[in-house]
């Protein structure tokens, strides 16, 4: 006999979809922030395809914040940076929490997350600093190529020149693992929970030389794990402009020069300085940025794990205006949720 309509056993059918959160920036053609927007003024799209808001909120959330600090630069660029550290706990709340890297050739970490303001952050600070490279002019011919010489002997032989070299000493590349450097902080951020901003700061010339992981592998393990990247510019690539690095200004750096590659792809901003006070304000400027970023989320279509990138756009039907956010996506365990 079956039940009368109501009283029988419901049917829950659990489907999981992909749910997909942008964190997203504005800016006027100042490179000012731009607040006051509400979703009517936001489309988005996935691999082109218009998506329906089902999220849009202003609310700031809590920062989980990796900093990465290049130590392969000049002895006066270090300086400089060493003196504007401090900076880190000024610029964030009690809510916040970080983790500190620093790198030259190879990564070390200075401590794991730990809260914004505690006595335990403001002690690795002071132990990362270091005093940077002498970007002294190499000789690599001629009379002083060799080194010292004692009645006609080397004092040191890593300096004497390499038989059949002509008397030209090899010099030893220069090396920048910023690559390695990004991973590592990368693999210590995605645990961080749901709900939080995940977010690496680095501070750098923005080099890459020798790194064991590829900038590919690198982007993809950012995408999938929602992790954006933001940075201050400093030693020789701050003379290619101050202040706030728009899209436009960061195709003019040079090649080797692959932190706003990080940037542009992940929808994190740059700024470039050569100062001490002008890294500080970076510091504080993009931090704040973060904090004020809008939060659009949309249920996507697409398979939920197939492993594929999706590309992303957002567009402000507002003129004059340029939208930052990341490219796109890996899909992960992670997105999935029961409707």
């Amino acid at each position: 006999m079956l039940p009368e309509p109501g009283q029988g056993p419901a049917t829950v059918i659990r489907v999981p979809v992909n749910f997909v959160e942008v964190p997203v920036t504005v800016r006027d053609s100042k490179g000012h922030l731009v607040a006051g927007l509400t979703y009517r003024d936001f489309k988005i799209y996935e691999n082109d395809q218009r998506q329906r808001l089902q999220l849009f909120t202003v609310d700031p959330f809590p920062l989980s914040i990796s900093f990465v600090i290049d130590q392969s630069v000049s002895t006066e660029t270090m300086r400089k940076v060493n003196d504007a550290l401090a900076e880190i706990t000024g610029a964030l709340t009690p809510q916040d929490e970080v983790s500190l890297f620093t790198y030259s050739n190879g990564v070390e970490q200075a401590t794991e997350f730990t809260a914004s303001q505690s006595g335990r952050l403001a002690m690795a600070i002071e132990r990362s600093k270091k005093p940077g490279r002498d970007m002294g002019v190499p000789v690599n011919s001629g009379p002083l190529a060799s080194g010292p010489m004692i009645n006609g002997h080397s004092v040191d032989p890593n300096l004497t020149p390499q038989r059949n070299s002509a008397g030209v000493l090899t010099i030893p590349k220069e090396v920048h693992t910023l690559n390695d450097a990004i991973l590592r902080a990368a693999q210590e951020t995605a645990g961080r929970e749901k709900g939080r901003r995940r977010v690496i700061y680095v501070i750098s010339d923005g080099k890459e030389a020798g790194s064991k992981a590829s900038y590919r592998e690198v982007v993809r393990y950012l995408l999938t794990n929602k992790i954006a990247v933001y940075g201050t510019l400093v030693g020789d690539s701050a003379t290619w402009g101050v202040g706030y690095l728009d899209k436009f200004h960061i195709w003019g750096l040079p090649t080797n020069n692959i932190l706003p590659k990080y940037a542009l792809t992940t929808g994190g901003t740059l700024d470039s300085e050569n100062s001490v006070s002008g890294i500080e304000k970076s510091i504080a400027n993009l931090t704040e940025s973060i904090r004020t970023q809008y939060t659009l989320g949309y249920i996507s279509h697409q398979p939920v794990i197939d492993g594929k990138y999706r590309k992303i756009r957002v567009d402000v039907a507002r003129p004059n205006l340029e939208v930052i956010a990341r490219d796109g996506y890996y899909p992960s365990a992670s997105d999935a949720r029961s409707r």
